[in-house]
């Protein structure tokens, strides 16, 4: 059984946690500053930039400079050591394509290679609309299953007949 706290107690456990929590977020956001120093601030803007503009290829949904993955690391690296040998930015972006693919990009250029890419998710909603909307036509076209032979009809209007005269079977 857990013992009770009050409320003064509670408040200074929450006020703790929180405060703990926040140097967690000021320890991380500043410790990618000293990994990776640059002698130009501008360097350094543009280090963070194309890192934001790179996919990890572990994560696949994260940027590099959001990412913890070893590949990730390796790709910053590579990207620092780049930019403080001199290295422009479409240098670097070619490397880098060169070397894993245009999947290394969030926003692959528009090439044959890469045509799926673009037109993919379009063409997969155009497909499921077209599909859901023949699914519905289709069920609103099908012929009723319950139908009566023209035998069966007969008999019915025979029986039918029958039990309003007052003479069922």
């Amino acid at each position: 059984m857990m013992p009770s706290l009050s409320v003064r107690e509670f408040s200074k456990m929450a006020l703790l946690l929180l405060l703990l929590s926040g140097s967690g977020i000021v320890m991380a956001s500043t410790h990618g500053a000293d990994l990776y120093p640059f002698e130009e601030p501008e360097q350094q803007a543009r280090f963070w930039e194309l890192t934001t503009q790179l996919r990890c290829l572990v994560c696949q949904n994260q940027n590099i400079a959001e990412s913890n993955a070893d590949l990730a690391k390796d790709i910053r690296d590579t990207l620092y050591q780049q930019i403080r040998a001199g290295a422009s930015d479409e240098e670097v972006i070619e490397f880098m394509v060169a070397r894993y693919g245009d999947f290394v990009l969030f926003r692959p250029p528009l090439r044959a290679s890469t045509l799926l890419l673009w037109v993919g998710p379009f063409l997969l909603g155009v497909l499921g609309i077209g599909g859901l909307w023949y699914l519905v036509a289709g069920i609103a076209r099908r012929p009723e299953t319950d139908e009566l032979t023209r035998e069966e009809r007969a008999r019915l209007k025979t029986l039918m007949s029958d039990t309003h005269r007052g003479t069922s079977r």
